[in-house]
């Protein structure tokens, strides 16, 4: 999820309409024109992550005398989508992922960004991988402000340290697992409910596992739609998400589909421990009772471990694309400032995430730059599966993953489900 995606209170999307979606600002002039004019934005963030954006664009602000006038949705997807139907749009907006951006692009709403931004400064200072991911047809239509690691596995040091040997397989995690449980009452903290989100964390464990289990390029035709649900190479780690997640979680599945994720790991802290383990992006920090701990000597994490060795040191991340609606001055500016590493360095500086853009490098500690070396350094980046997919068929795993993790559907129940979706969601 990314980003993560979708993390926000709910707002009604009547309201996100209305209060958001309306441009204020002239079509023409440049930086010195700008005093007085409104960036209509729409994204995901609410609480501590939409404070970082807020602070991420004050120096702008500042430098031009406009305003960023900032909304969040956990359901961006459904606010976006009818904002194409309609065309009543924002002038900027968080994108759910490259899937949306690709929809989004064909139908003529998303603004390229080629003439806006410095392309070669851009593609010389992100991430190549990411870069990669914000171009359609050849040309560039989002760029990632921040981004993820997901898959990281953390652990609180106080109930047993990894460091010194933290599993390299997943038949070591297990075994470890079980051996250092200790007095935690289970081995993994899970909880999936992330409002009109919820079975996102779910969809990463989904993607985690395949990613390791059938391979990247298993991987890529499966979010493409080129292979389906109950394909044996796809069911495995959705049998491995149940016995091995599900069926050893602190207090079950049906307390997972209740638990916000932001709140998963708290058990973790707790005394005694009711979980060992969190599956979880680099985001998690910003988010409850690791807020309150110090990242490092409280807790820390292990990398997801290799499955089939033949994809070893794969890695899944994720990552908040940015797209232009209204190619107006102020929102071009914005755009220009966004993928600067003096923007990015601001939100890492405060934690929680990391940065597109390579030269940003103000983090605030050991953990975040370990996770910072993780995305730069991966031998095969992957990014978030559900983000890459249609909306229909992101929506259908999201609901499929609640389904599957609270028992009411079976393994083949729920690949079934999805194996129909896939045949509308694709071809719409």
């Amino acid at each position: 999820m990314s980003l993560w995606l979708r993390r926000l209170a709910p707002l009604a999307v009547v309201v996100v309409v209305a209060a958001g979606c309306v441009s204020t600002n002239s079509s023409s002039g440049d930086d010195s024109d700008l005093h007085g004019k409104t960036v209509n934005v729409i994204g995901t963030w609410g609480g501590d992550e939409q404070t970082a954006f807020l602070k991420m664009v004050e120096p702008w602000e500042k430098q031009t005398g406009a305003k960023v006038k900032y909304t969040g949705t956990r359901d961006i997807n459904t606010v976006l989508t009818t904002g194409v139907a309609s065309g009543v749009l924002p002038d900027l907006a968080g994108l759910p992922g490259p899937g949306q951006l690709a929809e989004y692009a064909k139908a003529g709403k998303l603004k390229p960004l080629d003439n806006v931004l410095d392309i070669k400064t851009y593609q010389s200072e992100t991430a190549p991988a990411l870069a990669q991911l914000g171009k359609s047809d050849g040309k560039v239509y989002g760029v990632f402000i921040k981004a993820a690691v997901k898959g990281l596995i953390w652990y609180n040091t106080k109930v047993h340290d990894y460091g010194a040997n933290p599993p390299k397989t997943w038949t070591d995690l297990m075994s470890q697992a079980s051996a250092n449980q200790g007095a935690a009452k289970d081995v993994w903290c899970l909880g999936v409910e992330s409002g009109a989100s919820s079975g996102w964390p779910g969809t990463d464990w989904i993607e985690d596992l395949v990613l390791r289990t059938a391979g990247p390029q298993v991987y890529t035709n499966w979010y493409e739609g080129k292979v389906k649900w109950t394909d044996p190479a796809i069911k495995k780690a959705f049998q491995m998400y149940v016995t091995d997640v599900v069926g050893k979680s602190y207090g079950g599945g049906k307390n997972a589909v209740a638990t916000n994720f932001g709140n998963a790991g708290d058990p973790m802290f707790a005394n005694p421990p009711g979980c060992e383990l969190l599956h979880q992006a680099s985001f998690i920090t910003t988010f409850s009772q690791f807020k309150s701990h110090t990242a490092g000597t409280d807790y820390n994490f292990f990398p997801f471990p290799d499955i089939d060795p033949q994809y070893a040191g794969a890695v899944e991340g994720a990552g908040d694309l940015f797209g232009m609606f209204h190619d107006t001055p102020a929102a071009k500016s914005l755009m220009k400032y966004l993928v600067t590493a003096d923007a990015q360095d601001i939100w890492v500086k405060i934690g929680g995430a990391l940065s597109a853009n390579e030269d940003a490098i103000d983090y605030p500690d050991e953990v975040s730059k370990q996770s910072a070396a993780i995305l730069a350094h991966a031998k095969s980046f992957v990014f978030d599966a559900s983000d890459s997919m249609p909306t229909a068929m992101n929506d259908a795993f999201w609901s499929a993953m609640v389904a599957l993790t609270n028992g009411s559907k079976t393994v083949d129940q729920v690949l079934s489900d999805l194996d129909r979706a896939q045949k509308d969601a694709y071809t719409s």
